[in-house]
């Protein structure tokens, strides 16, 4: 059965997105911002910004934002976390009461407020939440991906696992909305820290350290935060945590190996045509541990480094001469 799907957000996660429901035979129209976009896709198959050497579905319609069609009921939100809560505001009218999955990853700055809880404060619709190990690139290839959807009613987790599904994406479900929106934002965080001890030749061993305890410091935060531990053994924590960390499509890993050639953040952000999500959520997940007590030396440091100043090498140094311990997770 054929369904009708807005996609908003026109970035490389949200074009594969659009492209892959395009490709399972659905009504999709992507809504972005820029114009050049809206004009490659409806007219070459291309996104020329995010993907301008790979052909889209031809079935795939784009607008802009400002011709939004408050028809469709199914919505596939992409829009950054942190441009998030103003697009509600924007969008209002048309969005609402709508069945929305979330596949932006992160967290509020200043509030701490992950994006269903961004969504559930301004909005009333029905929610569900996709993550897991997902190069967009890779999707757009059909590349064999595995990743999970979490909704807490069963019927908007098979629907979005139907229409999503095909040979080449294979989707799980859940019920652990925060377990699966906590993976996804905060391994952004971790994979920046990886790419800073990579990008400074600290070796595999420190590679593997920085990725185990990483997930550590995630299901931590987590199950403080009451979500279900087995998530984070799963596609959107540990699957999505090593990707993020090792691949080189990975736009967090790739600020990490920047900064250590010694650039500063503003420098390396002027270039990215995508946003790296770790570097706001890495302020987003520092305030919060200070505010709710949970000890996560990791993202302390990388937030150190981004919003401080402070020498990863020196970094280094702080991490691996904490206290000795046992290993274990503590909440």
């Amino acid at each position: 059965m054929q369904e009708k799907i807005a996609v908003i957000g026109g970035g490389s996660w949200g074009t594969a997105l659009a492209n892959l429901l395009a490709e399972n035979g659905h009504d999709v129209t992507i809504f972005v911002r820029e114009q050049e976009i809206v004009e490659s896709i409806n007219k070459r198959n291309l996104n020329i910004v995010f993907f301008p050497d790979i052909k889209l579905n031809k079935m795939l319609k784009a607008k802009h934002f400002s011709d939004i069609d408050e028809s469709i009921d199914n919505i596939v939100w992409v829009v950054p976390t942190q441009f998030t809560r103003s697009s509600i505001n924007e969008f209002y009218n048309f969005i609402k009461g709508k069945n929305i999955i979330i596949a932006t990853k992160g967290i509020e700055v200043g509030t701490g407020k992950l994006v269903v809880d961004i969504f559930k404060e301004n909005l009333e619709a029905r929610f569900s939440i996709l993550s897991g190990p997902s190069f967009a690139k890779e999707v757009i290839l059909k590349k064999p991906t595995a990743v999970s959807v979490a909704s807490i009613f069963d019927d908007d987790a098979i629907y979005w696992q139907r229409i999503l599904s095909n040979r080449y994406f294979r989707v799980y479900r859940t019920k652990d909305l925060k377990g699966l929106e906590l993976g996804g934002a905060l391994k952004n965080v971790i994979a920046i820290a990886v790419g800073i001890s990579d990008g400074l030749s600290f070796g595999n061993n420190a590679r593997a350290g920085l990725i185990t305890r990483g997930l550590a410091e995630i299901t931590r935060m987590g199950l403080k935060l009451g979500a279900s531990l087995e998530t984070f053994m799963g596609l959107s924590g540990m699957g999505d945590l090593v990707l993020t960390c090792t691949g080189d499509l990975s736009r967090n890993r790739q600020v990490g190996l920047e900064i250590a050639s010694g650039k500063s953040i503003a420098e390396i952000q002027s270039h990215m045509k995508m946003v790296a999500e770790g570097v706001f959520t890495a302020k987003a997940a520092y305030e919060l541990a200070l505010e709710m007590n949970i000890d996560m030396p990791i993202v302390t440091e990388v937030y150190k480094i981004i919003y401080e100043g402070k020498d990863p090498k020196e970094s280094v140094i702080d991490l691996m001469n904490r206290p000795l311990k046992e290993e274990k997770i503590k909440i």
